[in-house]
């Protein structure tokens, strides 16, 4: 196996981080494909949909620890020239994958209906998305084998096969789409997508008994390594969902503000959720890079991944802002027309321009401290600055009627203070720790 030496990081981190960019905007963009064809059947497929995928997607990402965590100690097996135990990890996460994935599948499949119209807040609605959800409901343990493979082959070093087997599960996945709701309306959405994450979880599984197989390995479950990798996703699970409270706030008292004010906030949000696929494609690179050097005990080659990501994060942060800054009423102009937007985005829009050029270091480096599997420090920071720091802010908005500009503060000052602390975490290598034991730092 190759080690990666200081000079070539630059390289290294490009060649990872640009197939896992493919990987993260392939589920975006196949949901806007979903939405534009759902959208053809009428408003209340549409809103169903909604509800829906909504409870689908927070169910998944709250379990994210399958891929991150997962890269996190198969890079460090890797790093020592231990590949066989690098895809072992892969062959526990894929049984977590299972486990969990089939008993949340059960819960959205038995209370679809509850579930959907709590959150939609209309029976007739809550009952079309229940059959929608019931079918999706198959491809939730699907999307975490998938999870569980990515985490794996990330932590080998491999990014380019997870992307073209994620090709060949969406692709298939989008040519039936419109076939299928032509044929069976909302439903044949459902059935799309799982055709999709089926295809693909079944590609993740014959490499991944392809790759176990070369070394005779067991495919017993273990706990011991089951137990490491829950406790890692623990911490990862607790940030998750501390993201999850902020949003949700951040939308409710964007609400109370008025239509123009929501639609802007929702505008601004999804342009935020689009620019964090591009800086964290990056993260993934340095993440991977950063498990591998601590692997085989090179903690000054992670701290030159971790400089190197930085800086490369940091050019395409600022290339972003600054095009986000010159056309910012050409980008505005693609989404909406109505002045009110427009005029409520002046403010909050240079707040999001800053919240780029500060995310661009805060996610080279959330991505060095996951490689270092350093979840506890990170959860606690996440939690400071998103309970402690933005939420209070927030909420003084709708209090004080500070508008959509009092929000954005928010939002930027949780990434301020997430800045600060990964910044002083990294310059204190107290993460560097080398090895490959479960690699929690205190």
């Amino acid at each position: 196996m190759a080690h990666t030496q200081p000079a070539n990081v630059g390289r290294e981190i490009l060649r990872l981080a640009l197939p896992a960019l493919g990987v993260l905007a392939a589920n975006p963009l196949y949901l806007l494909l979903d939405t534009a064809v759902v959208g053809r059947l009428g408003t209340a497929e549409l809103a169903a949909l909604a509800a829906g995928a909504a409870v689908q997607s927070t169910v998944t990402t709250q379990l994210t620890f399958l891929s991150y965590g997962t890269t996190a100690r198969s890079s460090r097996f890797f790093g020592a020239g231990r590949r066989e135990d690098a895809v072992a990890e892969g062959v526990q996460a894929t049984w977590v994958a299972l486990a969990v994935g089939t008993v949340l599948a059960l819960i959205v499949g038995v209370f679809a209906e509850p579930i959907a119209t709590a959150l939609s807040g209309h029976a007739d609605t809550g009952a079309l998305a229940a059959t929608w959800m019931r079918v999706s409901a198959f491809a939730v343990p699907l999307t975490l084998v998938i999870m569980a493979g990515n985490g794996w082959m990330r932590g080998v070093q491999n990014t380019r096969l997870p992307f073209l087997l994620t090709l060949c599960g969406l692709v298939p996945g989008a040519v039936a789409l419109p076939l299928l709701v032509r044929r069976f309306g909302l439903v044949g959405s459902a059935v799309a997508n799982l055709l999709g994450m089926g295809i693909t979880a079944a590609l993740f599984l014959v490499v991944l008994t392809r790759e176990h197989g070369k070394y005779g390995g067991s495919w017993a479950p273990r706990w011991d390594v089951i137990r490491r990798q829950l406790v890692l996703g623990r911490d990862l699970i607790v940030r998750s969902l501390s993201f999850q409270v902020s949003l949700l706030t951040a939308a409710a008292v964007a609400g109370r503000f008025g239509v123009a004010a929501l639609a802007a906030h929702q505008l601004m949000l999804q342009l935020w959720n689009f620019l964090t696929l591009v800086l964290d494609s990056l993260a993934i690179a340095a993440q991977t890079l950063t498990g591998s050097a601590l692997g085989r005990g090179g903690a000054d080659e992670a701290r030159a991944v971790g400089a190197q990501a930085l800086r490369y994060s940091m050019i395409f942060a600022v290339g972003l802002a600054a095009v986000f800054a010159v056309f910012g009423r050409q980008i505005q102009g693609l989404f909406t027309d109505d002045p009110e937007v427009v005029d409520t985005l002046q403010a909050p829009w240079w707040l999001l321009i800053a919240m780029i050029v500060a995310g661009g270091a805060v996610f080279a480096l959330d991505g060095v401290l996951l490689g270092a599997s350093d979840a506890a420090f990170l959860r606690n920071l996440t939690l400071f600055s998103l309970l402690g720091v933005a939420l209070p802010i927030i909420l003084a908005s709708g209090a004080f009627g500070w508008g959509l500009t009092g929000i954005w503060v928010g939002q930027l000052a949780q990434v301020l203070a997430r800045l600060v602390g990964v910044v002083w975490r990294f310059r204190s290598m107290r993460w560097a720790v080398a090895g490959v034991s479960d690699g929690r730092t205190e």
